[in-house]
């Protein structure tokens, strides 16, 4: 019995030195403090404001971005709702400089879609949320209506990009796989995006009301 014991708590001791080896997740940094909008500017027409502790989006097309520089190897969690049952806004990621306008960051980052029925405006499945608009094909489509709360994480991994929303993947993509031809003016210009980048929020039309209630970052390393 005694040797059963000695074995069973040099078990128990090995599992928390192995527990104890495995590295720590990096937490998740708030950059959107639930009161205003520190730490963020916007560019072009509409804006963004702060009502109940969520960020809504007026007008557009326009772009509410971080400040705090160009970011890469890490994890974006988005938390978003339409206001109606569907509305249309996105992420810009891999931004190269910080933005003065608004076209900039559409032909030289990448958008992140959000918009659940492309096919309304005329557009096909490579406009649909959680794609890199216009150039990838969604995996699944699991974007929920509003006013429904969906969580998005981005993961930024050098030229590795991918993208689930709501737990599911819907884009994993890398830098220089092959990409449709642009099929509309308003379409982003084809080309290799940086490995960091300045990245923000769409404000896309009048008709179109998104809110935001989290916005964090987590480094990957």
């Amino acid at each position: 019995m005694f040797r059963k014991l000695m074995a069973t708590g040099a078990c128990v001791a090995l599992g928390c030195l192995v527990l104890a080896a495995r590295p720590q997740s990096k937490e998740w940094k708030p950059l959107f403090n639930g009161k205003d909008l520190t730490g963020w500017k916007h560019v072009g027409p509409g804006s963004m404001t702060v009502e109940d502790g969520l960020i809504r989006t007026h007008g557009g097309m326009g772009l509410l971005y971080w400040t705090g520089g160009r970011v890469g190897n890490c994890r974006i969690r988005v938390v978003f709702k339409m206001r109606d049952t569907n509305d249309n806004s996105g992420v810009f990621i891999r931004i190269p400089i910080e933005p003065r306008e608004e076209w900039m960051p559409v032909h030289y980052g990448y958008e992140v879609q959000i918009d659940n029925h492309p096919e309304t405006s005329n557009e096909d499945d490579y406009h649909v949320t959680g794609t890199l608009y216009s150039l990838t094909k969604p995996l699944a489509k699991p974007g929920k209506p509003g006013p429904e709360w969906n969580s998005m994480v981005i993961t930024l991994d050098g030229p590795h990009t991918i993208v689930a929303l709501n737990d599911v993947t819907v884009t994993d993509y890398t830098e220089g796989q092959p990409v449709p031809e642009r099929k509309f003016d308003f379409e982003p210009q084809r080309g290799r995006r940086p490995n960091e980048g300045y990245f923000g929020l769409q404000n896309h039309s009048e008709d179109d009301v998104v809110f935001f209630k989290e916005v964090s970052m987590q480094p990957l390393k």
